[in-house]
């Protein structure tokens, strides 16, 4: 019987089968997924295969996961060459930003869209707390919506907590498999509960000594939404380790550099050190923005090797 993971905490899982009923499952050990090295082989938004039989605990048996359309992963925390997969089969990723309380920094945004292009995941960044903002604040937060809007992403000012701000969401997902992420204290759980209230997430303070949300997702979940569509909540991360990306394709996944590629003197330019770089003229002549460009001059020259905790930024 197919079914769709809900919830993966990597030994038991939730799955929604075809008929609507929702069953916890065990995954059959012999399951990996060829080419992979991950924490979690099964995640939030895989479609399984269900054995009909339920053991002495109730559970069912994940026998197989279905091809994957995509997935988006991070760089697991405590193991470097392993990696964690946040959500599989999405439509769309939903940046949940802030600039204060707590701040998301521009490279830690940079890093996400890196990783979402890479598995080619169309993403939209949401500026959420646009209520809690001064004017210079508020003011800030409309010029990086429109930085990144100029780049080619969607973008939104939202106050997740009144419903004419989100409306929009409510249609966009209607009939996808979509993902939300960002740090922890950004309100992710409560733009969901904003989409649902039945749902009833818990949401989190903020923690006064960093400044920084205190976790209240601890695996990623799918969640149906009454409107119609899925969302699939994924836990707060304090930073993205990019993995399965060759340094030499990272400029492919920067929009405004990959359109410029062909006008480097080198076809096999990094955008680094080499002369009349396409790239790097665009950067001087103000093209392309100069966060953009330095989060990419750290991804190419950073230890790709080394656990992904040591940049408080990003």
């Amino acid at each position: 019987m197919k079914g769709k993971v809900l919830k993966s905490t990597g030994k038991w899982y939730i799955v929604e089968l075809e008929d609507g009923s929702v069953v916890n499952c065990r995954i059959r050990g012999k399951i990996r997924l060829e080419g992979l090295s991950t924490t979690n082989p099964v995640a939030a938004g895989d479609g399984v295969i269900v054995t009909d039989e339920i053991d002495g605990e109730g559970n069912r048996t994940i026998s197989s996961i279905e091809k994957r359309t995509n997935y988006i992963v991070r760089k697991s925390t405590n193991l470097s060459k392993q990696m964690q997969i946040l959500a599989a089969n999405v439509d769309r990723a939903y940046l949940v930003v802030t600039i204060k309380n707590p701040v998301t920094h521009l490279a830690f945004i940079d890093r996400f869209l890196v990783s979402a292009e890479s598995f080619r995941i169309p993403t939209t960044i949401l500026f959420n707390k646009i209520d809690l903002y001064d004017e210079e604040e508020l003011e800030y937060a409309k010029a990086l919506a429109f930085m990144y809007k100029e780049i080619g992403y969607e973008t939104y000012l939202i106050h997740a907590e009144k419903p004419a701000s989100i409306q929009f969401l409510k249609e966009e997902i209607n009939g996808k498999q979509v993902m939300i992420s960002g740090h922890s204290g950004v309100g992710k759980s409560t733009l969901v509960n904003g989409l649902d209230p039945s749902l009833q997430l818990r949401t989190g303070e903020i923690s006064d000594v960093h400044l920084q949300g205190k976790h209240t997702t601890t695996f990623a979940e799918m969640h149906q939404l009454s409107s119609g569509g899925y969302i699939i909540d994924t836990p707060g991360i304090r930073a993205f380790g990019i993995i399965e990306i060759e340094k030499e394709h990272i400029s492919h996944y920067f929009p405004e550099m990959r359109e410029r590629l062909n006008q480097c003197k080198f076809h096999n330019c990094k955008h680094l050190n080499e002369p009349k770089c396409a790239v790097k003229a665009a950067v001087e002549a103000g093209e392309i923005y100069e966060s953009r460009y330095q989060t990419y001059y750290q991804l190419m020259t950073e230890d790709s090797s080394e656990v992904y905790r040591k940049n408080e930024f990003a």
